[in-house]
């Protein structure tokens, strides 16, 4: 009781703390008028009128939010994605404006004369700059091992197979009417790639980047439910069951000259992709140089997870009820499905066609790996061979298609971003 006692008191004071000033000057100030102003600012005030399309946006981010938390649908992007969209669409908190970044440019004097810019205006900088993708990409480099690609050369065409979703998705999107811009940014949700998604869609087709990424790293968490269903279709029992031989040991030297030669030719054929490729690279070496692996802890974790955040909170703003709630949105959702579903589908075709060439057969679920949806799409590949033969391992084999699509993917945004920038 005493408790209590102690804390309507306390309650009581805190409360008596706003009627001071008027109590001070009540000749002076209009108590009605105020509570009036106040009522009038809040944001339950602001709901209704044109601002109805908010509360569909409010609903939409805490499904999402739901998916992630509950559903484990790529948590530790699609969280922040969700919650930077919910705190964009609270009305009157003002905290990003759309305005500040129309028609793709940064109109920094909005910045200078506007006294109200929200801290998701400043967190978004980093997005147009094509920052976080960027920094993501040194940190991913320095968490995937390139030995399976190395002992497996062939794994490069398999990579290169799956990126044919990315072009048929973009002539499919021509079709629908959309811009080259923005179909060059709706195909490459094909390359299950999410930072590539958002500084290729970053740079061309800024307008769409909400719903782009969000469908990207949706897509990616499904991919263990979008695949399988291909790769069964595609392949018949015997090929499913096909036992690959073991990988050879790949050197240490290899592995160091291997991200240096890529960055050189890479960049050299396609400067536009040196921002990706190089980054991807930079975290490789830093892994397996062995002389900095302090640096290399540190992008894996904590520039990684600040990054992470940072990127999601700021993507997930750009998903306003201006840019989400249209016939657009759901012609790219649509569009990214098959743009995952012809990724799989290549990389699987393509195997089975090596096969008529080999003496040592390819098992075509490695295939599948070909989309850079590092390592679920590798694990989805493993889990569909075991289930045709339980003996079968193809994690490491399929790790080598996986590895090959993350520089593929970034390879053709390069491409795009080249002839479309």
């Amino acid at each position: 009781m005493r408790q209590i006692t102690k804390y309507l008191l306390g309650m009581a004071a805190f409360i008596g703390l706003f009627f001071v000033p008027f109590a001070a000057g009540a000749e002076e100030i209009d108590l009605a008028e105020k509570m009036t102003k106040f009522v009038n600012d809040t944001g339950f005030a602001k709901i209704g009128g044109e601002n109805w399309t908010c509360i569909i946006m409010i609903l939409l981010s805490c499904v999402l939010l739901y998916l992630a938390i509950v559903k484990k649908f790529e948590p530790l992007l699609l969280l922040p994605i969700a919650f930077g969209m919910l705190l964009s669409n609270l009305p009157g908190a003002g905290m990003f404006h759309a305005e500040f970044f129309e028609g793709g440019q940064v109109h920094w004097e909005s910045f200078r004369n506007a006294s109200n810019a929200g801290i998701l205006d400043y967190l978004y900088l980093g997005v147009k700059a094509g920052l976080y993708p960027c920094i993501i990409f040194i940190g991913v480099g320095a968490m995937t091992d390139f030995g399976p690609l190395l002992a497996n050369p062939k794994s490069f065409l398999l990579g290169a197979a799956a990126q044919i979703g990315i072009f048929v998705t973009f002539l499919g999107a021509l079709a629908l009417g959309f811009t080259f811009p923005q179909a060059s940014s709706i195909g490459i949700i094909g390359g299950a790639d999410g930072p590539t998604a958002i500084y290729l869609t970053s740079k061309l087709a800024p307008e769409l980047l909400g719903p782009i990424a969000i469908a990207a790293y949706s897509y990616m968490a499904l991919v263990p439910v979008i695949q399988p269903p291909i790769m069964r279709a595609l392949t018949t029992k015997k090929e499913r069951e096909i036992v690959m031989t073991q990988l050879r040991k790949v050197s240490k030297t290899e592995k160091i000259i291997f991200p240096i030669v890529v960055t050189i030719f890479v960049s050299l054929l396609l400067p536009s992709a040196a921002s990706l490729i190089g980054c991807l690279m930079l975290g490789n070496l830093m892994r397996e140089c062995g002389v900095v692996d302090r640096l290399s802890k540190t992008v894996q974790n904590e520039l990684m997870n600040i990054t992470v955040i940072f990127l999601g909170i700021s993507v997930g703003a750009t998903a306003t009820a201006d840019a989400f709630l249209n016939f657009q949105t759901l012609g790219i959702l649509c569009l990214g499905v098959i743009a995952f579903g012809l990724g799989t589908a290549g990389g699987v075709l393509l195997a089975k066609f090596m096969n008529l060439f080999m003496k040592n057969k390819i098992n075509p679920l490695i295939g599948s790996a070909g989309v850079s949806a590092v390592p679920m799409a590798a694990r989805v590949s493993q889990n569909v061979g075991q289930e045709a033969n339980p003996s079968n391992f193809l994690l490491m084999h399929a790790m080598g298609p996986n590895v090959a699509g993350v520089i593929g993917s970034a390879v053709a945004a390069g491409i795009l971003l080249s002839f479309m920038g």
